[in-house]
């Protein structure tokens, strides 16, 4: 396997891949005085973690007979260009990632690598999704060509091209933590999963245990001054997939269930940004004005029409006439025509004013609607968001697809974020957050939750603590760099202050796993936290794998390890990929083939497409080639 890239993700990658897959890698960095800035597990403990690795490493040796398993070569170079590539063993690699923060340089060094090997399984970074879904196609197009396997593709062959976005990934697992009992979302072929938090049922209470349970959450995970899962706590952590028995063995503990599926469909056409509804333009007051003006309009027209006997769409011509003061003196006229003519320029006068306001208040709501929202007066129970960069992005769209009231804080007037902001119509402060009073004019004293999400570190703590001066009792979300400084600043918040709820979470460590399940061949339709650990959801062929393959459902199930979800009904060159968060946009999709009720007596063909829920190590085992080439030894 081979891993290029440029921050954290790239480097827990290659540890996702070395240590739980047993996979030989590559990694390829800049160069150690540039930007990378490698984790802290790699800094603060290189030789006691080399230490580590080789007594692992020869435990696992002995285990399995002496095979060798998985090393790491590192090659320092500043671009993935075709001469990096080559060294790096592109041309003979099973797998190459590009995780570069930069969509452009991933997206040339895909078409290089694509080149060199036309049976690489490539799996790009990209945060442009629509980029991505066409690149995707691209590059599957130019492979298919490459090896002439331009219908249906032999067994074993797999020179597939996964675009993920490291955004859409970790982005559900933040929005959800700041928020009691949002569930969290994964996209699935078209359909919703949700895997909904729940907590332990009172007692005469039975819980409703939905499509399935997918994990049984620690004992603290429901208190604030919990351990959110760490080991060492002393208290019994999360149990992902557990058995009939182990769920009914459990008291007291809260649950992640799998309660519904739903179809998604296509999302509906956003409006232009910037322009408002057209009943939005005029104030009531002025609606109410306009209305009162064509009603005395509507009376002149019928008392002219009855004081002269005209026809009424001749009387309505002439009273706008007078009402424009354009018609002749009527001075040759009856008396009550007269009247009707004063009336109507008196009406005229009241109208000039009122067409003025109605123009100046058009402009001014065009022009706020250009403009960024400030929060309004008396505001509260709404979620501060730090940052509006590529995560703080995506979460923002979460959270506003949640209707959740979300102020937004952001030093850089150029962000990418701002737009999508003004299209959301979110207010947004602009400031540096660590200055006097940016978080006040984001209404931190009545605020529900804050979530830190810019790219500093140390930006995001001193935001979090002095939140926490102002009121010690706020929810907390931290983004940090790596897992290991994420989990220190979380037991240290915590002891801190017991009586609110923290939580710190890695962007590369939230998303690590589904890039690294991509680089072993399979569909990765997304990743949930379950506390500080993570539940894959795959799409898998059941042909080649004797785990699945003749077996029931009941009997294919490993708790703890994988458990079988749906059924993919549709034809194999019927089914179609789904990125997680992909937009649908230009074609209508049909509803998906899945079907989640498959009963446990259903024995698994060959030919069957299945959607599962996994641990990363049950899918090492499950799916891992040198897994497979030991069972078929």
């Amino acid at each position: 396997m081979v891993v290029c890239g440029d921050d954290g993700l790239a480097h827990r990658l290659a540890a996702e891949l070395r240590g739980v897959y047993g996979e030989q890698v590559t990694l390829v960095v800049p160069p150690s005085r540039g930007q990378v800035r490698q984790p802290v597990v790699g800094r603060a403990r290189a030789v006691s973690a080399a230490l580590l690795d080789r007594v692992v490493n020869a435990a696992v040796n002995r285990a399995n007979g002496g095979e060798p398993t998985g090393g790491e070569r590192v090659l320092e170079a500043a671009e993935a260009t075709e001469a990096v590539l080559a060294e790096a063993g592109v041309d003979r690699a099973a797998a190459l990632a590009l995780v570069y923060d930069d969509d452009e340089t991933n997206i040339r060094a895909a078409l290089t690598a694509r080149r060199l090997n036309p049976r690489l399984r490539l799996v790009l970074r990209l945060y442009n999704r629509r980029l991505g879904q066409h690149i995707e196609d691209l590059l599957d197009q130019a492979a298919a060509l490459a090896t002439g396997h331009t219908g249906q593709a032999p067994a074993g062959f797999d020179a597939s091209t996964t675009v993920l976005s490291d955004a859409d990934t970790a982005a559900p697992a933040l929005a959800a933590t700041a928020l009691a009992g949002t569930s969290k979302v994964v996209h699935a072929d078209g359909l919703l999963l949700h895997a909904v938090e729940r907590h332990p049922p009172r007692p005469g209470e039975v819980a409703d245990p939905g499509l399935c349970t997918l994990a049984l959450l620690s004992a603290t995970s429901t208190d604030p001054a919990g351990a959110d899962g760490s080991e060492g706590s002393g208290d019994q952590g999360p149990q992902l997939l557990p058995d009939a028995a182990a769920v009914e063995a459990a008291t007291g503990r809260g649950t992640v269930v799998l309660e519904r599926v739903a179809y998604s469909g296509p999302s509906l056409p956003a409006g232009r940004a910037g322009v408002p509804p057209l009943g939005s333009l005029f104030s009531p007051r002025l609606r109410w004005s306009l209305a009162g003006l064509v009603g005395c309009v509507v009376a002149l027209a019928v008392a002219l029409t009855l004081v002269t006997g005209d026809h009424p769409l001749h009387a309505t011509y002439v009273t706008l006439l007078d009402l424009f003061a354009i018609n002749e003196p009527a001075l040759d006229k009856p008396t009550g025509r007269q009247i009707l003519q004063l009336l109507s320029g008196l009406v005229g006068l009241l109208l000039l004013p009122v067409l003025l306001a109605a123009v100046l208040e058009a402009l001014g709501t065009f022009r706020t609607a250009s403009a960024l929202r400030k929060p309004p007066r008396g505001l509260g129970g709404h979620v501060v968001l730090l940052g509006l960069g590529k995560i703080g992005t995506r979460v923002l769209t979460r959270l506003r697809e949640l209707h959740i009231p979300v102020v937004c804080v952001e030093a850089d007037p150029e962000a990418r974020g701002l737009a999508t902001a003004r299209r959301l119509r979110v207010p947004v402060v602009l400031g540096d957050v660590t200055q006097e009073g940016v978080l006040e004019a984001a209404k931190i004293h009545r605020a529900h939750a804050l979530l830190a999400l810019t790219s500093a570190d140390t930006t995001n703590l001193e935001a979090v603590l002095y939140a926490r001066s102002v009121r010690p009792d706020l929810r907390v979300v931290l983004r940090l760099y790596d897992d290991d400084f994420a989990t220190a600043v979380y037991r240290t918040l915590r002891a801190a202050h017991p009586g609110a709820l923290t939580r710190s979470r890695s962007v590369s460590h939230l998303a690590a796993p589904a890039f690294a399940g991509a680089m072993m061949g399979r569909q990765i339709l997304g990743a949930i936290p379950v506390e500080r650990r993570v539940l894959l959801f795959a799409a898998v062929e059941v042909g080649g794998h004797p785990q699945l393959e003749g077996r029931t459902v009941g009997e294919a199930f490993r708790p703890g390890s994988w458990r079988v979800l749906a059924l993919d009904t549709s034809a194999p060159d019927e089914r179609r990929r789904d990125e997680p968060g992909a937009e649908q946009s230009g074609t209508d999709r049909p509803p998906s083939a899945l079907v989640w009720d498959v009963p446990d007596t259903y024995v698994l063909r060959p030919g069957d497409r299945v959607v599962l829920a996994a641990t990363r190590r049950g899918l090492a085992e499950l799916l891992g080639r040198r897994s497979r080439e030991r069972t078929q030894a």
